[in-house]
């Protein structure tokens, strides 16, 4: 009921906001008559301001059509290559008429952002996409609104997941002999349940896996967001949070978590902060800081574009990771496609570079959940491991915006180069290629050793971080 009582409103709100959105443009067009008003420009940003608060906001595209590398401007060409039924595995495939720009980049690691499916859309990461697709080959995981999938389509349940991030791996690896995998903050979860599940096979892993602001083990320094999910019951939530999709929808009926609570839960984590970024907004209007008035809108079209998550999904979610801990614990079984059920087991990856990132400030994915990590792939030789603390950056910092791009992105693309063979023996022999990995990395950490921490950090106060993994600051 309160997902099609928030639909009625949406639906009512609707021509308002379009109202708004003219009158703004009338009054804030200087050749109108009401545009001479003295009071033009402050009723143009209070109008732009109803409309913007009022408006639908749809999903937005990447929007990425070049890209500069090495000093060439190359274009970029978007596609679909796996299109499931929750899920599109989309690429950014560049284009060059330069020979020696194509030359440059035939060579170059193929990459699998896996995106977080947990209220926003994949182009949250455009940032991210943005940087690697500089020095890589990228693919990312474009997770589908569940209110759009008919009931026809099925379930979808986090072992779905995990067995989607697996054919997508899948299919990186046809094309280049192998490939290497980043995940961002939720993902981190299922898609080092993905590889385990590979290892444990005796499959062909990625060459390396960078876990990005995680939630490995939300059992430590907990934040506001693991404790809601810690101290509510698994039937409080299927209770408070689980609608049905409203008649309107290609996926009427569908059990999800719907967006709009998701939204409205982001917004009250810092409502004092959202509020003076809208009140800047309209004094910038008025000002006519166009730049400034432009960053918001950017920003919010973005932010409060979000999708259904499917029930089963989410809720399952909510019982592996954030109460039954099960990642960590040893005793999570994942149902595979053929039906059968698996055990996670992290401790079976062994030729798979791992990279842990963590935000100094980091209020969603606490201190230490990420490197967590580290101390469950047991099978990961020291010489394979590596965990960088982002000074400064909070949640969003560590991929999107200046510190990803001065601080974090210049060390996932050393890691990714630093465990990346030739094309040509990945193509042909992927398991040699694995193990050159492990010569190409020692070489370069003694010809270049990093920055050591020079005491322990707030993830592991009882032993040196030299004893789990090399820590660059």
């Amino acid at each position: 009921m309160l997902y099609q009582i928030y639909e009625t409103q949406r639906a009512l709100l609707e021509p308002f906001s379009d109202l708004a959105q003219s009158a703004a443009k009338v009054y804030a067009n200087p050749l109108s008559l009401w545009g001479q008003s003295p009071l033009s420009q402050r009723i143009s940003a209070s109008y732009d301001l109803m409309h913007r608060l009022g408006k639908d906001y749809v999903k937005p595209e990447f929007g990425l059509r070049t890209i500069e590398v090495d000093g060439a401007e190359v274009a970029v060409h978007e596609r679909i290559e796996i299109n499931k039924p929750f899920c599109e595995l989309r690429r950014f495939k560049r284009f060059s008429d330069n020979p020696e720009t194509l030359n440059r980049i035939k060579d170059q690691p193929a990459v699998l952002i896996v995106a977080p499916l947990s209220g926003h859309y994949a182009t949250l990461l455009r940032d991210t996409v943005k940087q690697m697709l500089q020095d890589h080959k990228v693919y990312i995981t474009d997770w589908k609104n569940a209110r759009l999938v008919p009931l026809s389509e099925g379930e979808f349940h986090l072992d779905d997941y995990v067995n989607y991030v697996q054919e997508f791996i899948r299919h990186v690896q046809s094309r280049y002999g192998n490939c290497h995998v980043v995940s961002v903050c939720q993902p981190t979860v299922p898609v080092l349940a993905a590889v385990s599940l590979m290892a444990s096979r005796g499959e062909t892993t990625p060459l390396t896996m960078t876990m990005m602001g995680g939630p490995i083990d939300a059992r430590k320094s907990p934040t506001a967001v693991n404790n809601l999910a810690m101290t509510k019951s698994y039937s409080w939530f299927e209770n408070n949070v689980i609608y049905r999709v409203p008649t309107n929808f290609p996926g009427a009926g569908r059990r999800v978590y719907p967006g709009f609570l998701q939204h409205a839960g982001f917004v009250a984590m810092n409502p004092d902060h959202h509020a003076k970024s809208h009140y800047d907004y309209f004094e910038d209007l008025m000002k006519g800081d166009d730049t400034s008035a432009e960053a918001h809108r950017k920003f919010y079209d973005e932010y409060n574009a979000v999708l259904d998550m499917d029930a089963d999904y989410y809720l399952e979610t909510i019982r592996v990771v954030f109460q039954d801990f099960a990642l960590v614990n040893g005793t999570w079984d994942v149902r595979n496609p053929k039906g059968t059920l698996e055990r996670v087991k992290p401790a079976d990856i062994r030729t798979t570079a791992l990279l842990s990132i963590e935000g100094e400030l980091d209020d969603i994915s606490g201190s230490g959940q990420t490197r967590a990590v580290h101390d469950i792939c047991t099978g990961v030789p020291k010489s394979l491991q590596t965990h960088y603390e982002a000074k400064g950056a909070g949640h969003y910092g560590i991929f999107s915006g200046r510190r990803w791009r001065e601080m974090v992105y210049p060390q996932v693309r050393s890691f990714i180069q630093g465990h990346h063979p030739a094309t040509a023996d990945a193509a042909v022999q992927p398991t040699k290629a694995k193990a050159a990995t492990v010569v190409t990395t020692t070489t370069r950490k003694r010809a270049a050793p990093a920055k050591r921490s020079p005491a322990p950090t707030a993830a592991a106060p009882s032993a040196p971080a030299r004893s789990r993994s090399r820590t660059v600051k």
